[in-house]
């Protein structure tokens, strides 16, 4: 079982007025899609979460063709959730992104990331459903793997990177109020509980936090 990491650029003149809104309106950072309730009914449910301003995406939405609704969560830091009711085989990219959800053989995981008028997304599945996969995108969408390897299966949780080592000196750091402040214990304190040097227990916590940071840097969270 393969995994991809890929990035579509689209032709910004063939791409349609919903996806541009997604991927590349003024105001708008970024955008992800969360959940897509797929059913047999022409009408179906997607969950976007919205970085940046999305009253404009909210009021002009609705008038493109294939989008029914518009509907906005209350606003709250920098994301906005927007549940839109759309016509997905009213757009060809669209159409095919639901068609590669539906295919037999792979997966496409979540979130599905709109940024700087591409769309970036993961795939799991094995060898030729993932190659008729790519070979069917639209002519207006340039594919790129951007990483290829085998699934690993790891949880989608950050802490699913660390060792058993470097969870149990986080853990014994968090009782103890290393990461209080101001700080209430220091490495050696931390080493006294691991039976550690205390050279070695910041070792153990720089790694830890090295690796929680990546993945929170991720757009697509730890990587799998």
């Amino acid at each position: 079982m393969k995994r991809l990491r890929v990035t579509a650029a689209v032709d910004g003149e063939r791409a349609p007025a919903f996806y541009t809104m997604l991927a590349d309106a003024p105001g708008i950072v970024e955008t992800q899609l969360l959940e897509w309730n797929t059913t047999p009914d022409a009408v179906e449910t997607v969950l976007f979460a919205v970085r940046g301003d999305a009253e404009p995406f909210a009021a002009a939405a609705p008038d493109l063709e294939g989008i029914e609704s518009v509907r906005l969560s209350a606003a709250g830091g920098p994301w906005t959730y927007a549940l839109v009711e759309l016509r997905p085989k009213t757009s060809a990219m669209f159409a095919a992104v639901r068609e590669a959800r539906a295919q037999s053989g792979l997966v496409v995981r979540k979130p599905i990331v709109y940024r700087d008028g591409d769309m970036r997304f993961r795939v799991v599945g094995d060898a030729d459903a993932l190659r008729a996969a790519l070979a069917a995108a639209p002519a207006a969408m340039d594919v790129i793997v951007e990483a290829v390897g085998a699934f690993r299966g790891a949880l989608d949780h950050p802490a699913s990177r660390l060792s058993d080592r470097q969870r149990e000196a986080l853990a014994v750091a968090q009782d103890l109020g290393y990461y209080e402040r101001p700080r209430e214990a220091s490495h050696a304190d931390v080493a006294a509980v691991l039976d550690c040097a205390p050279s070695t227990a910041s070792r153990h916590l720089q790694a830890a936090e090295s690796k929680l940071v990546d993945a929170a840097m991720d757009e697509f969270g730890p990587e799998v």
